[in-house]
């Protein structure tokens, strides 16, 4: 009786999740569910870190773009090896991921100018689907907006390769200090609920913090750039 008990309670929090999962995708909150979570998840050493390291990538990200583009890889291989290792053998086996973020990571050296491009896209999908969410057009189009950001990213990224790197690694600068700002600012200064509520009642808001940092950065990273000598891949 007892094993039936918790079987159906173990069904009834499955359809539960997948019901909010649902309900997230057709409202189009499920990337800003996904950025409020590391907000909230942040304490302040860590917030502290992401400032440092995201001030870095905007000053600087021009001449450390190929350790940021094998770090990405990196990790991209290891989520995929972990969601492989659970899709096939249901339990998460971390050796797989360990090889598969070796082998991306491996991989992404000879394929460096391949890498920036990618990269590049993402940040313009990222980007074009935020500018689409704050102009509070219909967010179940949302993904046509990201589209147009891809392509133009990549576009960009095989046309004038500088502007690529720029873009990736302002890009991950400011996401990596707007995060760490409003975590400090609704955990330690507050008050908490204003922090709430301009990131789920305002649509302009998530996105006017990411874009400003990344254009602040694409402005000094090609200020930066003019000035070095033999800048090159």
């Amino acid at each position: 009786m007892d094993c039936i008990t918790i079987l159906a309670q173990a069904g009834q929090a499955a359809n539960r999740t997948a019901q909010t999962a649902e309900t997230a995708a057709e409202e189009g909150f499920a990337a800003i569910n996904f950025i409020w979570e590391q907000i909230t998840a942040l304490n302040l050493v860590e917030a502290l870190t992401f400032i440092c390291f995201g001030v870095i990538c905007l000053l600087y990200g021009w001449r450390i773009f190929k350790i940021l583009v094998t770090l990405s890889f990196g990790l991209v291989g290891l989520f995929a090896g972990v969601w492989i290792s659970r899709l096939l053998i249901g339990g998460n086996e971390m050796w797989l991921g360990i090889i598969c973020m070796a082998l991306f990571a491996f991989l992404s050296v000879p394929l460096m100018r391949w890498g920036v491009s990618a990269l590049g896209a993402v940040a313009g999908g990222i980007l074009a689907g935020g500018i689409w969410y704050a102009f509070g057009l219909p967010e179940q189009y949302i993904w046509a907006g990201a589209i147009i950001g891809v392509v133009a990213g990549g576009m960009i990224s095989f046309i004038i390769f500088r502007i690529a790197v720029m873009l990736f690694t302002s890009f991950t600068g400011g996401a990596l200090i707007t995060v760490a700002v409003l975590a400090i600012l609704y955990r330690y200064i507050g008050p908490a609920e204003r922090v709430e509520e301009l990131v789920f009642n305002h649509n302009w808001f998530l996105p006017a913090a990411l874009l400003a940092p990344t254009a602040a950065g694409i402005f000094l990273q090609n200020k930066l750039v003019k000035d070095a000598k033999n800048w090159k891949i």
